[in-house]
């Protein structure tokens, strides 16, 4: 394949990220081994964007960073007036992206990040071969588990549903889909959505990759000899994460020896202090706050098992990380985490009801504890199943098939029909 010359759009673009950062940062960079390209990012990530490549320059890569004026934006700190900006910062850089092709002549448009399937992307009026994703978001929690934790997190849950119905009648957003030669879902119940939406080719490829050097890292510790059962979770502590059914299941099973560390911080951590105190494991529950992510994968290998209850994810980079470090996953059979674990490789809960799920969870939990080699066994197919599926170089063959295939239409051979088979891509459908 020839070097295509590739403009995409990654509002959150940050090296050595996990989540939506990393996804902006790596399909890029890794894509630029391959191709010419040129990314519209936010002017906030300039600093560390530059830094990086200062210390590992990549031919191929060109950064475009740019954002509404100081005295326009003076309402966005943090997460308030996240998704407004967004909204407002796509329909700026559509001059921006328009003058870059006048002078350019990209081959393709391809939109990185947010990852969300409900936001439109304003490139997609530019004519040119239009590439959308992955994008995620379309996962749902069992509305039997929107009460488990009051009723805040249940009105949360109810808004959410309400926004994302009232995104899908946006005329962007229909037109987003409409204009897309293929849509990336990260996940069956987004490619569910994107389908409604209008898109006429949907593939499903999960974000959730790692560099090799990241790999390595990962699986450089050997098997782990300490006497005391260790569980771990890593991620902002929300209601929807699901640590109050991994604090019920942890206590249900009653292992007077094992430990339970969660990593990370949010707005529920007080509430699941609170809870592993009433439930009689405050001394074997250690809330170790948030850790840069390279110290996060020192602590990885040090544990036996990752504990991943969420109601509603479309990826889930700890999952990966974990499984590399050969880490067995207890996960519910949900969303992002569904796609990632395998029976081979860890404990896909069902997700009926909150008593169910932490019944199941904490039968898990027992037989991990009590069958050392079902954990090694388990852990080292975790880590294989990375290697084959989860490795940045593997998903830029798959993101080179997709490109393939948008450019060659729907006559574009048997060839590129095999090699789109041979990555798990459906064909484009029939003109």
């Amino acid at each position: 394949m020839s070097r295509l010359r590739v403009l995409m759009v990654a509002y959150f673009c940050l090296p050595d990220k996990g989540s939506e950062e990393g996804v902006g940062w790596s399909v890029p960079r890794e894509m630029a081994r391959h191709h010419e390209i040129w990314v519209i990012t936010c002017e906030d990530n300039r600093p560390a964007i530059e830094r990086e490549l200062a210390q590992r320059p990549q031919p191929g890569l060109h950064f475009v960073c740019w954002d509404l004026p100081r005295w326009a934006r003076s309402w966005h700190r943090g997460r308030r007036g996240g998704h407004l900006h967004y909204y407002i910062w796509q329909l700026c850089i559509l001059g921006i992206a328009r003058s870059l092709h006048a002078k350019l002549k990209f081959d393709l448009i391809h939109h990185v990040t947010f990852v969300r399937y409900s936001t439109p992307s304003f490139v997609c009026f530019l004519r040119v071969p239009f590439v959308w994703g992955p994008v995620g978001g379309g996962e749902s929690g069992p509305r039997s588990f929107w009460w488990s934790a009051g009723w805040r997190p249940a009105a949360f849950e109810g808004l959410r549903e309400l926004a994302r119905w009232l995104a899908e009648y946006g005329p962007f957003l229909r037109a987003t889909a409409r204009r897309s030669a293929i849509a990336i879902a990260t996940t069956p119940e987004t490619a569910v959505r994107l389908r409604a939406l209008g898109c006429k080719w949907v593939v499903t490829i999960s974000q959730v990759g790692l560099h090799d050097d990241e790999f390595a890292e990962l699986g450089s510790s050997g098997i782990r000899q300490n006497p005391h059962l260790r569980f771990v979770s890593v991620g902002n502590q929300l209601q929807f994460k699901g640590y109050d059914i991994a604090l019920h299941a942890f206590s249900l099973a009653g292992l007077a020896d094992a430990e339970y560390r969660l990593i990370g911080d949010g707005p529920d951590r007080r509430r699941l202090e609170e809870l592993s105190v009433r439930l009689g494991i405050a001394d074997r529950v250690q809330f170790c706050g948030v850790m840069p992510r390279r110290e996060v994968f020192s602590q990885l290998p040090d544990c036996d098992a990752m504990l991943h209850p969420s109601y509603h994810e479309s990826g889930g980079f700890v999952i990966a990380e974990a499984m590399a470090a050969r880490l067995p996953v207890i996960c519910l059979d949900l969303g992002g985490p569904a796609v990632q674990v395998t029976a081979e490789c860890g404990f896909k809960i069902a997700a009926s009801d909150p008593e169910q799920a932490i019944r199941d969870v904490a039968a898990a939990i027992i037989q991990l504890a009590r069958d050392e080699k079902l954990r090694h066994r388990l852990g080292h197919a975790a880590r294989e199943r990375v290697r084959q599926n989860y490795l940045w170089h593997f998903k830029v063959e798959q993101f080179n098939a997709i490109y393939r295939q948008v450019l060659a239409g729907n006559d574009g051979g048997r060839q590129r029909i095999e090699l789109a088979e041979k990555l798990a891509l459906a064909p484009p459908p029939a003109p």
